[in-house]
Parts: C-alpha cells; sequence; structure tokens
C-alpha cells in the first residue's frame, strides 16, 4: 500500500490524490485503508519515509576513482530521483499536506544530513571547519533549490546541471579557500587527481577560454 501511495503522491500532488484512489490502486478497499493509517497525512509521512530513506541512498558511492567523477554520478542518482518522483519531490520541498509537521521536517532535514555527512566522507574530512560546514551546506541548498526550478519546465538540459552542481561545489569552495588557507589546501587535494577529462579540469578549462 505504502508503495502504491508513493507512486500517486510521485506523480501528483498529494493534494491532488484521495484515499479512495489510492484504495482503488492498492486493490483493497477504503476501510482497510483506513486500519492501518488514521487518514492520508499518516499514509503521506509513511510514503516520505520510504522516499527519505531511497534518496538519501542515491548519496552513497564508493570511494573509488577520480572525486569530480564520482560526485557526478551521485548528481545522476539524485536527478533520476528527482526526475521519477518530481510532484512529490516538489510537494515536500514546497508544501503538501504534511508539510511543516515535525515527521515532515525530520525526514527532511534527515536526507540533508546523510548528503552533508557523504560529501564530507569523499572530501576526507571528518572533523569539518566552520567555512567548509557552510559551503558544503550551502552546496546542499543549492541543489534542492536547482532540482526545483528544473522541475518547473526543465529548460536546462538535466546532464548540464548535473555537471553545473558538480562544479558549483569545487567553485563554492574556491571562493572560500581565497580566504582561509584550510580550505586552499582542501581545493588542492580535490583537483590534485583529477584527470584531463573530468568536471573540475573541464571547468577550469572554460573558465580558461573565458578569460583569454
Amino acid at each position: 500500500m505504502i508503495g502504491v501511495a508513493l507512486e500517486l503522491f510521485s506523480r501528483r500532488s498529494p493534494d491532488e490524490v484521495s484515499i479512495d484512489e489510492i484504495a482503488s490502486a492498492a486493490g483493497i478497499s477504503r476501510p482497510l485503508v483506513y486500519h492501518y493509517f488514521p487518514g492520508k497525512l499518516s499514509l503521506y509521512e509513511a510514503a516520505l519515509q520510504r522516499a527519505s530513506d531511497d534518496l538519501a541512498a542515491r548519496f552513497v558511492e564508493p570511494h573509488e576513482g577520480p572525486l569530480g567523477a564520482r560526485l557526478l554520478r551521485v548528481m545522476r542518482r539524485y536527478f533520476d530521483f528527482v526526475e521519477e518522483h518530481g510532484p512529490g519531490f516538489s510537494a515536500l520541498m514546497r508544501g503538501g499536506p504534511a508539510v511543516g509537521s515535525s515527521t515532515t521536517n525530520a525526514l527532511v532535514d534527515s536526507v540533508r544530513q546523510a548528503a552533508y555527512v557523504q560529501i564530507l566522507s569523499h572530501l576526507g574530512v571528518t572533523d569539518p571547519p566552520a567555512r567548509l560546514e557552510l559551503v558544503v551546506r550551502s552546496w546542499i541548498s543549492l541543489a534542492e533549490s536547482t532540482a526545483l526550478i528544473w522541475l518547473d519546465g526543465r529548460r536546462i538540459p538535466r546532464r548540464e546541471l548535473e555537471s553545473q552542481l558538480v562544479n558549483d561545489l569545487a567553485a563554492l569552495v574556491a571562493v572560500s579557500a581565497a580566504y582561509d588557507e584550510e580550505m586552499a589546501a582542501l581545493l588542492r587535494s580535490m583537483v590534485e587527481d583529477e584527470p584531463a577529462d573530468g568536471p573540475f579540469a573541464d571547468l577550469a578549462g572554460r573558465l580558461v577560454a573565458l578569460a583569454s
């Protein structure tokens, strides 16, 4: 039943999905839905729990190969989720029947924290300084807003945005590195093993071309 509800919530705003529709799609009676869930809000929260677990898992990436390529694979899985669950993702981030509840806020925060922990692990940092925490959390917020804007018309190619977000993280680190030696050392470690055809090298080449 939760899987069916999640599929329906992913195709349309939760406000547009009724208990009767969920029961019909699941092949069960309306009273049986209410036997397990007091109302649509509790069912929506259960669906969000499953979706948030799925989204958090998409940030998990083996620590193999250049950092830029790893982050690009993460962004592709992230946008896979956004594309698969567009209306549900938008409803969760922008508004919906459970938005503002302690359960929903906790689920959203858990996904953000999972992303934060995974990015730090790929940067090789266990005790992040304040500047790095600011950079990574700002980047996570940027990824969310980018996905929401993309869903509204999809006016920019998805692949371009995936690469852009990877480079956005490097750019945020680079700006902070200009003011702090610890961040400068981190930036050097991020790009030292980057191949010539990697996303960070591609960005550097484009910036040099613009400046010449």
